[in-house]
C-alpha cells in the first residue's frame, strides 16, 4: 500500500506532517504570528514536534503544544536542554546530532547541516542550527530549517528527495532565487516555501516566485496557513 502522506501549514516554518497516521509537527510558531490568528492550536495534537534551532519564531509555541498533546520534542543537543528546562520530562525529549539517525515508528530521520545562527529564547547558545531529511517508507522529504544557501546542500543529491520545504523570504534566510540555486544542489524539483510573509523583511510576491519558480522547470507549492496539502 502507497505511503499516505499529507501537511498542514500553520505560518512561517511551521508545518505538521502526517505520516500514516503519525503527526510531526516543526518549529511551532502559531499564537505570536499576527497572520495564524485563526489557527485553534488546542486543536494540533502531534505525536513528535521537531525544533530545527532554538529562535522564537520557530520553539515559541512548543511547551504548549507539547504539554497539550503530550507529544515527544526533537532537537541538536543544546536546543533539547532548552526544552528539557521549559517543565518538559526528559523522558519526553530526544537529542541527537549532525550524521545521526533516528528510528521511530513512521520512518527515519536524518540531521542534516543548516546555515544559519542558534540561540534559545533566554539568550543563551542553543548549538548549531539544522534540517531533517525524513525517510517514510519508500518517500524523502526534507526540511531545511531556517538556512542560506549553502554547498552542504549538494551532499542530499543522490537521495532522490520527493519534496523539500525551503525558506524563500530572505533576509533572515535564503530568498527565492537562492532557493532554485538550492533546488538544482538537492535534486528536487517539488518545493514548499516556508519562511515567508511573517515579518515586513520577509515579505514575497508570490505570484511572482510562482512563477520564478515555474520558468525553472520547478513547481513551488505556497499553501494557505491551515491548509493541507497532499504529498
Amino acid at each position: 500500500m502507497a505511503d499516505q502522506i499529507s501537511v498542514t501549514y500553520y505560518g512561517q516554518s511551521c508545518v505538521e506532517f502526517n505520516f500514516n497516521g503519525v503527526k510531526v509537527l516543526l518549529d511551532p510558531f502559531i499564537t505570536h504570528n499576527p497572520l495564524a490568528k485563526g489557527i485553534d492550536v488546542s486543536s494540533i495534537q502531534p505525536d513528535y514536534i521537531f525544533l530545527s534551532h532554538g529562535h522564537q519564531d520557530h520553539v515559541a509555541d512548543v511547551e504548549l503544544i507539547q504539554k497539550n498533546s503530550n507529544a515527544t520534542v526533537v532537537a541538536i543537543v543544546e536546543t533539547a536542554e532548552w526544552v528539557r528546562k521549559q517543565g518538559i520530562v526528559p523522558e519526553k525529549v530526544i537529542e541527537f546530532n549532525f550524521g545521526g539517525t533516528l528510528a521511530l515508528p513512521f520512518g527515519k530521520v536524518k540531521m542534516v547541516y543548516a546555515l544559519h545562527t542558534n540561540s534559545t529564547p533566554d539568550g543563551n547558545y542553543g548549538g548549531l542550527p539544522c534540517g531533517y531529511v525524513f525517510f517514510v517508507g519508500e518517500r524523502r522529504i526534507y526540511f531545511a530549517g531556517d538556512t542560506g544557501l549553502t554547498l552542504e546542500m549538494k551532499l542530499l543529491d543522490d537521495l532522490d528527495l520527493d519534496w523539500a520545504f525551503l525558506p524563500i523570504g530572505g533576509y533572515y534566510t535564503m530568498d527565492m532565487f537562492d532557493a532554485i540555486k538550492a533546488a538544482g544542489f538537492i535534486n528536487c524539483n517539488n518545493i514548499v516555501g516556508i519562511h515567508y510573509d511573517t515579518f515586513p523583511p520577509i515579505v514575497i510576491n508570490k505570484t511572482a516566485a510562482t512563477a520564478l519558480f515555474h520558468e525553472s522547470g520547478l513547481r513551488l507549492e505556497l499553501p494557505s496557513i491551515g491548509e493541507t496539502v497532499i504529498l
